[in-house]
């Protein structure tokens, strides 16, 4: 089977690079919930609202999340469609995978025939 991927978006890299880091990925599972500030963000975490900030400085370049500017708030929400990029570049991969597995299972299941036949004439 000849993979045809999906072209990736242009900042494929940058949105990997961000999700290797597992506080942009809790913060991004927080922000699934709904925009919050920097202050909630950084509440579960013993890392200061700089760390914080520069954190959502490397998801933002990625276009995982955008903020506003709500008089002194400058609160976060997730930017799901770039994510869904990634999601979907990824899935091309699946078709592979599955092709694969189902070659496996077919020859296992062959393998497990021979055996009971060879069993039998014995």
């Amino acid at each position: 089977m000849q993979l045809m991927p999906t072209p990736p978006p242009a900042n494929l890299d940058a949105i990997f690079a961000a999700l290797a880091d597992p506080t942009r990925r809790e913060i991004l599972s927080t922000l699934s919930a709904g925009e919050a500030s920097v202050t909630e963000l950084a509440a579960p975490f013993s890392m200061s609202q700089p760390a914080i900030s520069r954190h959502l400085k490397v998801l933002e370049a990625a276009g995982l999340v955008e903020r506003d500017r709500d008089r002194q708030r400058r609160p976060a929400r997730l930017k799901a469609d770039n994510l869904a990029h990634a999601v979907g570049w990824l899935s091309d991969f699946r078709a592979l995978w599955d092709a694969r597995f189902a070659s496996l299972d077919a020859l296992l299941e062959e393998m497990k025939l021979d055996a009971a036949k060879d069993q039998t004439d014995e």
